[in-house]
């Protein structure tokens, strides 16, 4: 994990390097026609990414996941007048305490999730949707998002009895984001995806190739064997008609590790994205499979 040095880093990142650079090239056409055009993208929700110039910040990248409740109107629309398509990030999955819908959600609290700070959400209970589905979402869609990228779907995982509301949830905001011509996309929860799928436009898949490790604060590189079965994922979807992304964890963006994270989500037909844990490092030029 981390920076690995000498003969065995060597190793370890030739061992996670699987496929050849062009396996996309027999994709269906993508369901959203829209984004064929997207070559990069950037996964911008960490702290400060929102702070000065972004058009220069992002220039380069044609697709941006930015979050909802902290981007303004005027900073959307800075961003479409330099050409990018902007998806507003929204958790539909936890309860964020530092939300200002925070006094709306609580009562829908489930179990507290130490690592990132928020309670997980009772999706099965019809209030939980409505407030998400009526009230929350169209007031981050008014700020002229092109449309929603929902955080935490993958929740199911871990709490099975919400997987029924949650893929009501997904409809309802199919329906909400399509009615605008808009698009929909959400990230993770591969063995529990096949259900939403449908309602889809677009996936992420974090840690194709790279982790990180909370408790001991350090990047690694994933077993060979893991990375093919998250390439075969990737292309799975790709197959289905999304535009798939994919995110690595590395602790440079210009080492060995992010050379190869790289290079693995482009033998998936991904586009590909490297940063820090907290998202905070947006790589200049931008990551792309040429």
């Amino acid at each position: 994990m981390g920076r690995i040095a000498g003969a065995a880093a060597s190793l370890a990142l030739i061992v996670s390097f699987v496929g050849p650079a062009n396996a996309s090239s027999a994709s269906p056409p993508l369901r959203a026609p829209q984004l064929a055009s997207i070559k990069t993208f950037a996964f911008a929700i960490g702290s400060s990414d929102l702070s000065g110039n972004l058009t220069q910040r992002y220039a380069g990248y044609s697709l941006l996941i930015i979050d909802g409740q902290e981007a303004t109107r005027a900073q959307v629309a800075e961003l479409h007048a330099s050409g990018h398509l902007v998806l507003a990030c929204l958790d539909v999955g936890t309860i964020e305490p530092y939300r200002p819908w925070y006094r709306e959600l609580k009562p829908y609290r489930l179990s507290y999730w130490r690592r990132w700070g928020e309670f997980y959400a009772a999706v099965n209970r019809p209030g939980y949707r409505l407030t998400i589905v009526d009230r929350i979402a169209p007031r981050i869609l008014s700020k002229g998002f092109d449309g929603l990228f929902l955080d935490n779907t993958d929740m199911v995982e871990s709490h099975p009895k919400e997987r029924r509301g949650m893929i009501r949830l997904v409809a309802a905001l199919a329906r909400l984001v399509h009615r605008r011509h808009g698009l929909l996309f959400t990230q993770n929860g591969a063995s529990v995806l096949k259900p939403i799928l449908p309602y889809l436009d677009g996936w992420n898949m974090e840690e194709v190739s790279t982790f990180y490790n909370a408790n001991r604060h350090r990047y690694g590189l994933l077993p060979r064997k893991t990375v093919q079965e998250n390439q075969q994922t990737l292309r799975h979807v790709r197959q289905a008609g999304l535009l798939v992304l994919a995110t690595g964890y590395t602790a440079s963006a210009s080492g060995e590790a992010a050379r190869v994270a790289i290079a693995n989500a482009c033998a998936a037909g991904a586009i590909p994205f490297v940063s820090n844990i907290e998202l905070t490092r947006i790589p200049t030029p931008p990551p792309s499979c040429g």
